[in-house]
């Protein structure tokens, strides 16, 4: 199967501001922002991306603005990599939030937290995982068993597919940290994903093209023993 890049949106005015934004309206890249969308296209030239798939959220469409016009690439909308929807709970203030019960809830066992008015975190990745691997499979069947993709999503949803790829219980996903325009990849295979990555702010990663003799060979579900040599 192909590689995934699982990047999240860059940093947006809602970042910092203390306020849940969830799928609020109008919500769009800060400065900062949109400096670090720039980056993206320097931080991603090594590597031959073959297909682009985003959010429907705004951020994440800024985000990748700079990157779809460097490669002359149109990017697949995918609904069910937006942002959680929670709920009642969008827009207001977090330090309102931290005393209600939910709180704890989406703390200790965020896998039985479900959002008034809004979704579950377990509905939250079941919608995204199948997502990314109904279009890791369709980007494999175009481009070969080497493509390397990118999926723009955000924090807690791409929290929720790194926990299934590293087969962590979605309790265990708090543990996880994804910041504002940082980059996680996700290998899969016929049985088993391989995490290469995970909240990458400016690593090299140029190691993750393959070589030029392997681009049209799948690549191995076996993990190395011992540990493998590296790129």
């Amino acid at each position: 199967m192909a590689t995934v890049i699982l990047l999240r949106h860059a940093r947006s005015t809602a970042n910092g501001a203390g306020v849940l934004a969830g799928r609020q309206p109008g919500v769009a890249l800060s400065e900062e922002g949109e400096r670090q969308a720039a980056g993206l296209v320097d931080r991603l030239a090594a590597l031959p991306v073959d297909a682009v798939v985003s959010s429907p959220l705004e951020r994440c469409r800024q985000t990748l603005a700079p990157l779809l016009a460097a490669r002359g690439l149109d990017p697949a909308v995918e609904p069910a990599l937006a942002e959680v929807d929670y709920g009642d709970w969008t827009g207001r203030p977090l330090k309102d939030l931290y005393g209600e019960p939910l709180w704890a809830v989406v703390q200790q066992h965020p896998s039985a937290a479900v959002f008034p008015g809004g979704e579950g975190l377990a509905v939250v990745q079941a919608r995204a995982v199948a997502a990314i691997r109904a279009h890791d499979a369709r980007v494999t069947a175009e481009h070969g068993p080497r493509a390397v993709w990118v999926a723009c999503s955000h924090g807690d949803v791409i929290k929720a597919v790194l926990a299934d790829a590293l087969g962590v219980h979605l309790d265990g996903f708090q543990r996880i940290v994804v910041d504002p325009a940082s980059v996680s990849v996700v290998q899969y295979t016929a049985t088993r994903p391989f995490v290469l990555r995970v909240n990458d702010n400016g690593g090299d990663l140029s190691g993750l093209v393959p070589p030029a003799e392997e681009k049209g060979e799948a690549p191995s579900s076996d993990a190395v023993v011992g540990g493998g040599t590296g790129p």
